[in-house]
């Protein structure tokens, strides 16, 4: 999937201040739903490590907190930006926290879920730490929940994505 406009919908920062995929000055970013309090929590440890492998190429990984999923993040921000830094000292931007499905869903979520995973499957985020990977042409990959941030074809979809992006 390509949307160029995928990277200029807002969504606000943990501080509330309006962001776009653009402003975060990266040429790929990979949007995660996010929660503290989940089995894939662990994730965190190698999004961290992907930020900063590919981070001085122009990637950047941005969480969405989310508490859809039997409540796994039911923290403040205040409280999920204190976990994230000293359980798995994440340098990489945690945002607002949002809803992925249903009535309320971000509009960000809303068009990444027409992207299609390895099976050809689009449509309702499964569970946290779904991942999509957005591409300096606003190509889309989808990588399910279970899928670890450090899998081959997730590194191998990073490195295509920044060659693609001359980085």
């Amino acid at each position: 999937m390509t949307d160029s406009t995928i990277r200029q919908i807002p969504f606000s920062s943990a501080d509330g201040a309006e962001r776009t995929l653009d402003d975060y000055g990266a040429d790929v970013v990979l949007v995660v739903n996010v929660a503290s309090k989940c089995g894939l929590t662990p994730q965190y440890e190698q999004l961290e490590q992907l930020q900063r492998e590919y981070g001085d190429r122009g990637f950047t990984v941005l969480g969405f907190p989310c508490n859809q999923f039997m409540g796994q993040e039911p923290g403040s921000m205040e409280e999920i930006l204190e976990f994230c830094s000293t359980t798995y000292g994440v340098s990489f931007p945690v945002n607002e926290k949002i809803k992925v499905n249903g009535r309320g869903a971000h509009d960000l979520y809303k068009a990444l879920k027409q992207a299609q995973d390895a099976d050809g499957r689009a449509g309702r985020v499964e569970w946290n730490f779904e991942k999509f990977l957005v591409g300096a042409d606003g190509s889309v990959q989808r990588f399910r929940p279970k899928q670890r941030p450090d899998a081959p074809e997730i590194v191998s979809a990073i490195e295509r994505a920044l060659e693609s992006a001359g980085r």
